[in-house]
């Protein structure tokens, strides 16, 4: 008798910075419809995908970075391709005042916030004898400063009196002390933290507060910096329980479910999505550093 095993049916991506050519809904389409998110590090990468499906699933939305050319570029592909309106604007999350005043930009344009997704981050591989005091720095005031900063004015401007729903896009790094990655590692841990600190405080309020951890994710620049595709050409994956790297998609599908009433009850979570890969990938040192040195990846 053959063996028959069975196979998840992938939700569309496609590996650059572009709209989808076409999308399965596997939720309601109208699940956020008329909501506004606010969208830190939105013009690319998972970023990016996550405001494609928020906006196709009724979602309005503000990306936000530095780069405001490329902002203004994915805003126009987004609206293109779900109908939903898209405002770009530059932010530096280390810069509370800067942060306010997109806020109430973003309040004065559409009258309403009811999610924000806090995924602004920088990440290379580095050695701690060979990180410079100023990269760490860099990494948390990123990372972690840049998800307080920007959580505490959408909570101080909005959320405390309507409610609403905060994503921190986290890493598996700190889970069992990843090579070369002390900066970042750090700074998610960190995020982790805050996650159920916030959640705890902000949850009287309405505010549900959760992250979602990603594993390697093909079509994104932290793939490419991180040894993504030399693991693919090595065979590494074989060693994920899923075999295989995540998609952007399904990065998006896992922050629609905390973003959206379908996670209701759900605060103060971090919801693993890496295909099994921190339990079973190896803490290869020696492999790594080779990759750091053929790319000397930096921010």
């Amino acid at each position: 008798m053959a063996e028959h095993r069975r196979t998840e049916e992938l939700p569309e991506d496609v590996g650059s910075d572009d709209c989808l050519a076409s999308y399965t809904h596997i939720y309601s389409p109208d699940l956020l419809q008329d909501q506004v998110a606010f969208i830190t590090g939105g013009g690319s990468g998972i970023g990016l995908r996550i405001a494609e499906i928020f906006m196709r699933h009724g979602c309005d939305t503000v990306i936000a970075s530095r780069n405001l050319d490329k902002l203004k570029e994915a805003a126009v592909k987004l609206s293109a391709a779900s109908g939903r309106r898209c405002l770009p604007l530059r932010i530096d999350v280390r810069q509370p005042d800067g942060i306010a005043a997109a806020v109430d930009e973003t309040l004065k344009e559409f009258g309403r916030l009811d999610i924000l997704i806090n995924n602004a981050a920088g990440n290379f591989l580095c050695p701690a004898s060979a990180l410079s005091f100023n990269a760490f720095k860099t990494v948390l005031e990123i990372d972690t400063m840049g998800t307080f900063n920007t959580s505490k004015v959408v909570y101080e401007k909005w959320f405390k009196d309507h409610g609403g729903n905060v994503v921190n896009v986290s890493a598996t790094l700190a889970y069992r002390g990843q090579a070369l990655q002390v900066h970042a590692g750090s700074a998610k841990a960190a995020n982790d933290a805050m996650t159920k600190h916030l959640a705890v405080e902000w949850g009287p309020s309405g505010v549900r507060v959760n992250a979602v951890a990603p594993g390697p994710i093909s079509g994104t620049e932290g793939y490419r910096k991180l040894g993504g595709p030399a693991a693919e050409a090595a065979g590494s994956f074989q060693a994920v329980p899923l075999q295989r790297a995540g998609n952007k998609t399904e990065m998006a599908h896992c922050a629609l479910f905390l973003a959206s009433r379908a996670s209701s009850y759900v605060t103060g979570a971090i919801l693993v999505a890496d295909g099994g890969a921190w339990l079973t990938s190896p803490n290869d040192v020696s492999a790594l550093l080779g990759i750091a040195a053929s790319k000397r990846a930096k921010l």
